[in-house]
């Protein structure tokens, strides 16, 4: 009985130690799977920097953009850019804008 309690005592110290690299809740590369990661690292890391914390002033920084902006919102502004923002809708496919959005958005 004393070994199942050690065992679950680890198990949740373990679970807590991984969940606090989670940067204090902001979006990070680390979290993106390997396609949307190369899909960023090729057509947005040079606006939106490689922490995601942008590089042509505060409207480009992503690191907490599921907070001011919806999936579908995200899906819109890369597809149809807004601002600063290019349009991509012609550079990616609708499937590799969906996975950005749905990283972007913490929807994975």
């Amino acid at each position: 009985m004393k070994l199942a309690i050690l065992i679950c005592a680890a198990a949740v110290l373990m679970t807590a130690c991984g969940q606090s690299d989670n940067n204090s809740g902001k979006v990070t590369l680390k979290q993106a799977s390997a396609e949307v990661a190369s899909i960023y690292k090729s057509s947005c890391i040079g606006c939106h920097a490689t922490d995601l914390s942008g590089k042509v002033g505060e409207q480009t920084n992503l690191q907490l953009v599921f907070e001011r902006l919806s999936y579908e919102e995200i899906v819109a502004r890369i597809t149809g850019g807004g601002g600063l923002m290019p349009a991509f809708q012609e550079k990616l496919t609708e499937e590799e804008i969906n996975g950005l959005a749905a990283w972007l958005s913490k929807q994975q």
